[in-house]
């Protein structure tokens, strides 16, 4: 942040992003905070050894590859190796950061989207010119793997079994509901009872801990009492819209489009931030701040702080994981630091 040459706030029902397919696929690369993430920069949590475990867990995924053994992506016979590997675990636990540092150390090509991204991605080009596209792929890494509907996850499960039929591999975040079976293992289970054909090709990565984000007990969200002062810190372009008239326009833009709605942006100024009743609402704010979170853009906020917008019978619902990962993100970006 600086404090000089201040810019006259823009606002987000201005933007009205596009995405063609090749657009599309030039996007599936790893957000730009994950642009040099490695294994080795990894830090486990002491206190919950399935971190360390997780890191050793993809270094056997690699396998002997860079030694040029009989590993994950040699050409040469050794023994079987799984083609898919699964993280399953509670947010802020690194599961986007082994993700990306799978997806540096591939070799080929190679593609690394949300769930939402490559939907979106069959939806713009259609199923067999995708296949066409991501057949020959080394590597796909999907990121918070949905499980809310179940037309797209047929989809993905069709779309994975035929992509390693011909070879590739895939590896997986999940990004599911929660508290039936205990936070994350739902997702596993879902997930590979959803993509029967793939079950077996599977390795599910078990990931404990904490929010690596984690504030005190105490921690909200920041809330300003002047948002149009607060936007003024920043010298790149800003956004300044009601809490409701963002909403509004987030329901006219496709989720995968989120990302081009954020692009370039410094911060987001929000007025009047009220709790949520709408669920519809509440899961496209969800997916507009992964895609806020993702760019680094900032959060200026008015009225209620944002971790207080979702009520108990939405966190006590099916999507208590998202409600609560978003809210660990949006403390992150109100923090004035």
């Amino acid at each position: 942040m600086s404090a000089e040459a201040p810019v006259s706030p823009g606002h987000l029902a201005d933007r009205v992003p596009t995405l063609s397919g090749e657009e599309m696929v030039a996007q599936l690369v790893p957000p730009r905070q994950f642009a040099t993430a490695t294994l080795d920069s990894y830090r486990p949590d002491r206190d919950y050894p399935s971190q360390g475990a997780a890191v050793a867990a993809i270094r056997n995924f690699v396998g002997g590859w860079q030694s040029g053994g009989g590993g994950l992506f040699s050409r040469k016979k050794a023994a079987p190796t799984l083609p898919g590997v699964y993280l399953d675990g509670g947010f802020g636990v690194g599961k986007t950061h082994l993700l990306a540092a799978l997806w540096h150390v591939a070799p080929g090509r190679k593609y690394f989207g949300t769930f939402i991204e490559y939907t979106a991605l069959v939806g713009a080009l259609g199923y067999a010119p995708t296949v066409k596209l991501l057949t020959g792929a080394s590597l796909l890494c999907i990121d918070e793997f949905e499980l809310d509907d179940p037309g797209d996850t047929r989809l993905m499960s069709r779309l994975l079994g035929e992509l390693v039929a011909t070879g590739s591999r895939i590896a997986a975040t999940s990004n599911t509901p929660p508290n039936a079976l205990g936070e994350g293992r739902f997702a596993a289970q879902d997930f590979l009872r959803e993509i029967d054909s793939l079950a077996a090709k599977f390795t599910t990565i078990r990931i404990d801990g904490l929010d690596y984000r984690r504030r005190d007990t105490e921690a909200h969200a920041h809330s300003v009492g002047d948002v149009e002062l607060g936007l003024a810190a920043f010298s790149g372009a800003v956004t300044l819209d009601s809490f409701d008239a963002a909403l509004a326009h987030l329901a006219t833009v496709h989720p995968s489009r989120y990302v081009k709605l954020v692009d370039g942006l410094d911060a987001i100024g929000l007025t009047d931030v009220h709790v949520l009743h709408n669920q519809t609402d509440a899961l496209r704010l969800v997916a507009f701040v992964d895609r806020l979170y993702d760019a680094q853009v900032r959060i200026v906020a008015s009225g209620v702080p944002l971790d207080s917008i979702f009520p108990d019978d939405m966190l006590a619902g099916g999507y208590r994981k998202k409600y609560l990962r978003s809210v660990s993100r949006m403390i992150a970006l109100t923090d004035p630091q």
